[in-house]
C-alpha cells in the first residue's frame, strides 16, 4: 500500500489543472459517468444510507420440522411437514406465499414453456402431489384455503397474521417423484453398487416477505435459484437399512444408524488434518458394516439458523472425512461421499482435502464457516450448493474437481450467510463467489491449480481483462444487473459469474488496493450476515467502508454495459524543450471510466509509473498533464500491465505502432 500511495502522490504532483483541455471527446459524456442522480435515495429505518441495516431492520423467520420417507422402488419422496412462520414485519399479513419448486416438472409448468427446446414431450413429468394443507393459529388447526399457481402456493388466512411477532403453523402432507439424472438441481443415478439419490428443493418452502417488494414471487423456471429466510430445521429421513444418508446440519442419532466402528472413525476424523476413511469399498459389500441388516432406519438431523436443508442417500457411498480448522480455535468436519467409480488419487480421494482447504481459506479471509459439518457428494448433479452440503459431478477429477468443490462450497458465504436474492440478482452470489474462488485457487496448496480460468468463457486462460472485451462489445450481452432467468443461456455464466468477478478484481487490484477493498468487503459480509441485502446496500457499504465514491464504477460496470477505451493521443514539450517537461494528452473515448496508469520511458532509459485518479474525467474526456521529463520521451503506455478491459489497445501506446 505504501508503494501505491507514493505513486498516487507522484501523479498528483505532476497534475496541472490549467493545462486541461475542455473539449469533449467523441462518445463520452462525463455527466453520465459521474451521474449525480445515481444512488441519491435517502436511507430508511430499515436500510441506512451508508449501506448497513437500519435500526428497525427485520427479517421473517421460518422453522421446519419434516418427516420424510424415501421410496427406492418408485424413486419418490413422501413427507409430512410442519412450518412455524414468524412475522417480524411491521405489516399484518392476510395471506402467505410458499415456493413449490418441484412443480417445475409439472406437465404444464412455466418452465416447460420457457425452456420448450430443452423439455421435449418425452421429458420427465413430476411435481408435487399435495394431499393436505392445514393452518394452526392459537393452538387450533383447520383446513387451509389455498391456491397453487405453477411453483407458488398462496394460503389465504381466515385471520391476518399479526405484525411484529405473530406466528402461524402450517402442516403439509405431500409426495413427489425424484427427477432422474440430476435434472432440476437434484436427482438420481444408478451405479453398480446402488442408486445415488440427491434430494434438493424437496419440500414446500416459505417465500420471502421483505421491506423491498413485500412478497418475492418470481416463479422457479430453472436458471434463477433461491431467496429464502432463515430458521431451524428438525429433519427425520426414513430410508432402507443399507442406505448411508448425508445432509445439511448435524446427525443427532448416530448410535441408531451407524455402527460403533463407523462412529469411532468419525471421532478420529474430527481430530485429523489428514483424510480418514470412514467407509471403504470393503464396507460397501459387508452388510455388517451397518447396525441392522434388514428393514428401515430413520436418520435424524438438525440444522440451526439456515436458509435451506438438503440431503443425499445411497448404499453405494464411500465416505471420507477430516477436520476443518476455523478461526478462534473452532473446528468443523469435512466429509466426502461418492461411488467407487469416482475414486482415485487425482479424483475423489482428494475431495475432502479440497473441501477442507477451501473452507479454511474462505474462513480466514472473509468470515468463519458457520456450520458443524460440510459435505460434498459425488453424484448426478454437476455442481450445486446448499447450506452445509454441495453436489459435485461424480466424474470430476484433477483441477475440475478442485474448481467445482471450491466454487460450490464458496456459496456458503454467498448466499447462505449473506442472504441475497439469487433469483433476482444472480451476480450477488455467483459473481462474488467466483471472485473469492480466484484468490482461493492462488492460495490452495501453494497455487497447485492456479491461475484459475473460467472454463465456460475463458478456457485457455490468458489475460482476463482483455479476454472479456469480445463479451463487452457483444450487443446481445445483457448488463450484469439482469434477472437470472432473463439471461440468454450463453451469457449467464460470462456475465453474472465472470464479468462480476473481474469487476471486483479490478476494484481490489487496480482501484482500491487490497487493504481498503478487503476491509470494505468484510464489512459488507459482517453487516449482512443472515440478512437480505440489495444491490444498493452492497454499493453503499463498499463506498462507505472504502472511503471512495465508486458510483461511476457501479453504474458503468454493473448497471450499464459501457466499454472502456483509454488512449494517449499526443505528446508535446514545454517550449519545444524536453528538458523543461512534456505535456501528455490522454483521452477517454468511450463511456466507461477508470483511473489511469501510465508507464513513461525517456530516451535516457529512465522509466516512470504515473497514476492518475478517475476524477480527471469528471469535466471532459480529454486531459493533459505535465510530466517533468529531462530528455525526449521514447514511449508512453496506457495500462502497461494490461489490467483493464480496454477495447482498443492499439491507441494505448505513443508513439503509435505503425
Amino acid at each position: 500500500m505504501k508503494r501505491v500511495f507514493s505513486l498516487i502522490c507522484i501523479a498528483l504532483f505532476f497534475l496541472l489543472p490549467e493545462t486541461q483541455i475542455v473539449a469533449q471527446s467523441t462518445g463520452y459524456d462525463p455527466h453520465k459517468a459521474f451521474d449525480p442522480f445515481f444512488d441519491n435515495q435517502p436511507g430508511t429505518v430499515y436500510r441506512s444510507a451508508d449501506g448497513q441495516p437500519g435500526p428497525d431492520y427485520w427479517t421473517n423467520r421460518t422453522d421446519y420440522r419434516i418427516t420424510a420417507t424415501l421410496d427406492t422402488i418408485h424413486k419418490s419422496i413422501t413427507a409430512n411437514e410442519t412450518i412455524t412462520y414468524t412475522n417480524n414485519s411491521p405489516d399484518n399479513l392476510s395471506f402467505l406465499w410458499l415456493q413449490l419448486d418441484q412443480n417445475r416438472f409439472a406437465k404444464n409448468s412455466r418452465s416447460a414453456a420457457v425452456y420448450s427446446q430443452t423439455f421435449n414431450p418425452k421429458r420427465f413429468i413430476g411435481g408435487y402431489d399435495i394431499r393436505s394443507v392445514e393452518i394452526g393459529q392459537a393452538g387450533k388447526f383447520m383446513k387451509a384455503n389455498y391456491i397453487i399457481t405453477d411453483t407458488r402456493m398462496q394460503i389465504r388466512l381466515f385471520k391476518p397474521l399479526e405484525a411484529k411477532g405473530g406466528t402461524i403453523k402450517i402442516r403439509i402432507n405431500y409426495s413427489f417423484k425424484i427427477a432422474p439424472k440430476g435434472n432440476g438441481r437434484s436427482g438420481w443415478m444408478h451405479t453398480p453398487n446402488g442408486t445415488i439419490y440427491e434430494v434438493a428443493q424437496w419440500f414446500p418452502r416459505m417465500a420471502v416477505y421483505d421491506d423491498l417488494v413485500g412478497w418475492n414471487l418470481l416463479p422457479f423456471l430453472g436458471a434463477g435459484e433461491f431467496y429464502l429466510d432463515y430458521g431451524n430445521y428438525d429433519i427425520y429421513i426414513n430410508v432402507p437399512w443399507d442406505q448411508i444418508v448425508c445432509s445439511s446440519g448435524k446427525l443427532v442419532n448416530p448410535e441408531k444408524v451407524l455402527t460403533k466402528t463407523t462412529i469411532n472413525r468419525l471421532k478420529k476424523a474430527e481430530k485429523s488434518n489428514k483424510t480418514v476413511v470412514i467407509r471403504s469399498e470393503k464396507d460397501i459389500h459387508n452388510p455388517y458394516s451397518r447396525p441392522v441388516q434388514s428393514g428401515r432406519l430413520v436418520w435424524h438431523f438438525k440444522m440451526q439458523n439456515s436458509r435451506d436443508f438438503t440431503w443425499a442417500s445411497s448404499k453405494a457411498f464411500l465416505w471420507d472425512a477430516a477436520k476443518v480448522n476455523l478461526p478462534h480455535n473452532k473446528t468443523a468436519l469435512a466429509m466426502a461421499l461418492y461411488p467407487v467409480e469416482s475414486a482415485g488419487k487425482n479424483a475423489w480421494n482428494r475431495a475432502v482435502e479440497y473441501l477442507k482447504g477451501s473452507i479454511e481459506i474462505f474462513s480466514k479471509h472473509w468470515y468463519p464457516y458457520p456450520y458443524p459439518t460440510a459435505t460434498t457428494v459425488g453424484g448426478p448433479v454437476g455442481g450445486m450448493e446448499y447450506p452445509g452440503i454441495v453436489f459435485c459431478s461424480w466424474r470430476a477429477k484433477n483441477k475440475s474437481l478442485w474448481m467445482v468443490t471450491d466454487h460450490e462450497i464458496g456459496h456458503t458465504w454467498f448466499p447462505m450467510i449473506v442472504g441475497s436474492n439469487e433469483r433476482k440478482n444472480a451476480w450477488m452470489d455467483e459473481g462474488f463467489n467466483t471472485f473469492i474462488d480466484v484468490y482461493a485457487t492462488q492460495e490452495f496448496n501453494h497455487g497447485e491449480f492456479a491461475p484459475k480460468s473460467d472454463h465456460e468463457y475463458n478456457p485457455q486462460g490468458g489475460n482476463p481483462a482483455r479476454d472479456i472485451v469480445p463479451l463487452m462489445l457483444n450487443p446481445k450481452a445483457p448488463p450484469i444487473i439482469t434477472y437470472a432467468d432473463a439471461f440468454p443461456g450463453k451469457f449467464s455464466h460470462p456475465v453474472s459469474y465472470y464479468k462480476t468477478a473481474l469487476g471486483l478484481v479490478i476494484l481490489r487490484e487496480y482501484v482500491l488496493g487490497h487493504n481498503r477493498f478487503d476491509y470494505a468487503f468484510r464489512t459488507y459480509i459482517k453487516r449482512w450476515a443472515y440478512k437480505h441485502p440489495s444491490p444498493l446496500d452492497f454499493f453503499r457499504t463498499m463506498n462507505d467502508a472504502s472511503g471512495e465514491n465508486l458510483n461511476w464504477f457501479w453504474k458503468g460496470w454493473f448497471v450499464k454495459k459501457w466499454t472502456l477505451d483509454q488512449a494517449v493521443t499526443s505528446v508535446k514539450y514545454v517550449h519545444n524543450d524536453p528538458a523543461r517537461g512534456a505535456l501528455i494528452t490522454l483521452e477517454n473515448k468511450n463511456q466507461l471510466v477508470m483511473p489511469v496508469t501510465l508507464k513513461i520511458i525517456q530516451a535516457n532509459g529512465h522509466a516512470n509509473i504515473v497514476k492518475l485518479p478517475v476524477e480527471i474525467w469528471e469535466r471532459s474526456g480529454k486531459y493533459t498533464f505535465r510530466f517533468n521529463s529531462t530528455t525526449p520521451l521514447k514511449k508512453v503506455i496506457v495500462d502497461p500491465n494490461k489490467m483493464l478491459p480496454d477495447v482498443d489497445p492499439a491507441n494505448n501506446i505513443w508513439p503509435a505502432v505503425k
